[in-house]
């Protein structure tokens, strides 16, 4: 394993745009349709079930709605090689199943539109289900497009362009949503974002068709070597180390999933409006986990990944104290604020690190299944602890239950710091390895 820094190319995103608007533009609008889904089957819809009054313990375990994010590993290599019926004769192989994820999103908002979660909570989690695990599939489909629709000169472009584009598409799918339903109500907020998930249908058909859809599939001996066998190989690539490294990925967002399950009731406990949520979270929100974002790239061409990656996941759970310190002081618009930027910037600084870790991770060859899969392993842990958070504050607090998130980074920092030091010492014994063979080659 070796220590990683962002990229030293300085050309801007707007010159490549420039130089391939249909490419990279197409990548912003796929990255803005996969930001849509997420945010309305988990943050977004909290704040409509606390309202229709459903119980803050099962709002806790509708949370579990999100878990074919975390397990879109399963199917992920799948889509890389089968076909879509029928669209995939149009469109090709990857803009083929992207196609069909996202007409399933679409059908699944327009469900989630017309439920009545006070009186109706079964439609209500049949279609945030289906939602979940078409969000995911169109997640996995345009990982795909963007890897392999560039030389890997322009991936790393690519991927800041659809970045760019998911954070726009969290900002309407949180503040929009938000926005409408305060004024609209809910189901006019959800039948907007099916609207809006044409947008992603409309840069799907302008998209430019990868060059290896057009070659033949490989052959494989079949469904189990097509899902274990990515799964084999970053195993033994990372060699001694897979095992702790596996557990830091899972561990290192786990605090935030947990928090991030809560937050949103704790904001409609203390009163704020939709308005109010929407301005400080997703409008404020939006340029704080910008600066989050900037500054992790700094900080990694700066310090190096392991050290960064310290860093993350120490400020990441830290900053639930401030939501802590949020439900201790009740309803105050400024403390509101403040501690919404805390933990945003917090949480996106971490969340960046972590990606540019997990990137540095795959190999070529298996790029979208392997990284399926350390995205699903780092969202898993947490995603499941977070069904008993409802649980947990009805028999405590909000105050005790984010300070206990904040606590429980403290084992996945100390396991941080282990890999970190555990990966310098194997470095030096691989560098002192080599300079004895050279050694003896010289005698």
């Amino acid at each position: 394993m070796h220590d990683i820094a962002a990229p030293q190319d300085k050309t801007s995103l707007l010159a490549h745009f420039n130089s391939d608007p249909r490419r990279v533009g197409a990548a912003i609008m796929l990255g803005f349709a996969t930001g849509l889904p997420f945010l309305l089957v988990y943050s977004t819809q909290s704040a409509w079930l606390y309202e229709a009054k459903v119980p803050i313990e099962t709002i806790g375990l509708l949370s579990e709605m999100t878990l074919a994010y975390k397990f879109k590993w399963v199917w992920a290599p799948f889509l890389d090689e089968y076909d879509a019926p029928v669209f995939a004769k149009l469109f090709g192989r990857r803009r083929g199943w992207i196609v069909v994820s996202q007409l399933a999103v679409i059908i699944a908002l327009v469900g989630v539109a017309y439920g009545d979660p006070g009186n109706w909570l079964a439609w209500t989690v049949l279609f945030s289900f289906a939602l979940g695990i078409a969000g995911a599939t169109q997640d996995i489909t345009v990982d795909g497009w963007r890897i392999t629709v560039a030389p890997k000169e322009k991936l790393a472009f690519m991927t800041s362009a659809a970045e760019m584009g998911y954070r726009v598409g969290t900002l309407i799918a949180g503040a929009g949503a938000l926005y409408l339903a305060h004024f609209y109500g809910w189901k006019a907020a959800y039948l907007c974002m099916a609207g809006v998930m044409t947008l992603g249908l409309f840069a799907t058909f302008l998209a430019p068709e990868p060059p290896s859809d057009v070659e033949p599939h490989r052959e494989r001996p079949g469904f189990v070597f097509t899902v274990t066998e990515p799964i084999k190989e970053l195993w033994r690539r990372l060699g001694p180390m897979a095992l702790a490294i596996l557990l830091l990925i899972a561990g290192f967002r786990m605090p935030g999933y947990i928090s991030g399950a809560m937050a949103m009731p704790l904001f409609k406990s203390l009163h704020f409006s939709e308005a109010d949520i929407a301005t400080v979270t997703k409008v404020f929100g939006f340029w704080i986990a910008l600066g989050g974002t900037l500054l992790a790239g700094l900080v990694v061409r700066q310090f190096g990944m392991m050290k960064s990656l310290l860093i993350g996941t120490v400020a990441g759970s830290a900053s639930h104290l401030s939501l802590a310190w949020l439900a201790a002081h009740g309803h105050d618009f400024t403390d509101f604020a403040l501690a919404v930027g805390v933990d945003g910037f917090a949480y996106a600084f971490a969340q960046v690190v972590l990606i540019i870790y997990m990137s540095s991770l795959v190999s070529t060859e298996f790029a979208t299944s392997q990284y399926a899969l350390l995205t699903s392993l780092c969202a898993l842990p947490g995603s499941l602890l977070a069904g008993t958070s409802g649980f947990i504050i009805k028999h405590t607090s909000f105050e005790t239950f984010f300070v206990g998130t904040s606590l429980m980074g403290f084992p996945v920092a100390i396991l941080a710091w282990w890999v970190w030091r555990r990966q310098e010492e194997l470095g030096q014994d691989a560098l002192a390895e080599r300079s004895a063979e050279r050694t003896a080659e010289t005698d």
